[in-house]
């Protein structure tokens, strides 16, 4: 998508922990993510780009948007990806249209600045963890009203709730909450056709190659649950209990626009980035 400015397009990011990149990457050598994977298929089709992350993990959606779209506004950018919601699914008291009404209003603050904008449908977290399947419900509700408030603003939606691969394990993170590397990478080719970019197909919807071995069954499937709820749906509960997020503490991984540089890293998992 070229852009009309001189000065080239400018893309900003708003989000929480999936759109910071967890999972792609660490706090040690630096998260990379499906956003920043976006942001390099961008460059080499627009000179001069520069890009802003402003998501911070943990952030419900209210959050997001009293803290994250005064600035994105501030930067006036040419496009925009707004992806929220995740968080305030795992919440007691989840509110579907209260979300919505929180995307609506950074759709319709964005667009109305000119700047192209998309965003994201939930898969199905229960086709990831069984424990998560009283979740579905909510996921579904969450999607159609998310696809109702985008195409009120003509906002691009990545489908990728429609897709058996994006419950493939192998996208996911072993906290099975975040997308691993090749997740940001499907995630990241998922915008990028939705909005048409060059260089952009639905390739991302193809299955992965069969397993090397199958998945684990009986009980060994049951440990697998129970080490899985130890190691990751434990501590995030204690947090709960304590009244505490992930994101407490944090900034910003990219406040500011910057040039987007093409990762030294060589990257085998398919496009883009």
């Amino acid at each position: 998508m070229p852009s009309s400015d001189p000065a080239g397009l400018r893309y900003v990011a708003l989000g929480d922990s999936q759109t910071e990149g967890l999972g792609d990457g660490d706090d040690i050598v630096g998260l990379r993510g499906w956003a920043d994977r976006l942001a390099e298929h961008l460059a080499p089709h627009n000179p001069g780009m520069t890009y802003a992350n402003l998501a911070v993990r943990g952030c419900l959606a209210g959050q997001v948007h009293a803290e994250q779209l005064a600035p994105a506004l501030a930067l006036r950018p040419g496009l925009a990806t707004v992806v929220a919601g995740v968080n305030d699914l795992l919440r007691p008291r989840f509110d579907a249209d209260e979300v919505a009404g929180h995307l609506e209003e950074m759709f319709a603050a964005l667009t109305a600045q000119g700047a192209r904008v998309a965003t994201l449908t939930f898969p199905d977290l229960a086709r990831i963890t069984p424990l998560a399947r009283p979740l579905g419900p909510r996921i579904g509700a969450l999607n159609d009203r998310i696809r109702r408030v985008a195409r009120h603003h003509g906002v691009a939606v990545a489908e990728t709730a429609h897709h058996p691969v994006v419950t493939d394990p192998r996208l996911w993170s072993p906290d099975r909450l975040h997308a691993a590397p090749l997740g940001h990478q499907r995630i990241a080719a998922a915008v990028a056709h939705a909005l048409d970019l060059p260089g952009s197909d639905d390739t991302w919807t193809h299955p992965l190659p069969p397993p090397a071995t199958p998945p684990p069954t009986g009980w060994q499937a049951t440990a697998a649950e129970l080490r899985w709820a130890a190691a990751f749906l434990g501590p995030w509960l204690g947090r709960r209990v304590r009244g505490r997020s992930s994101g407490d503490g944090r900034t910003a991984k990219r406040p500011h626009l910057l040039p987007v540089r093409t990762p030294a890293r060589p990257d085998h998992s398919g496009k883009p980035g």
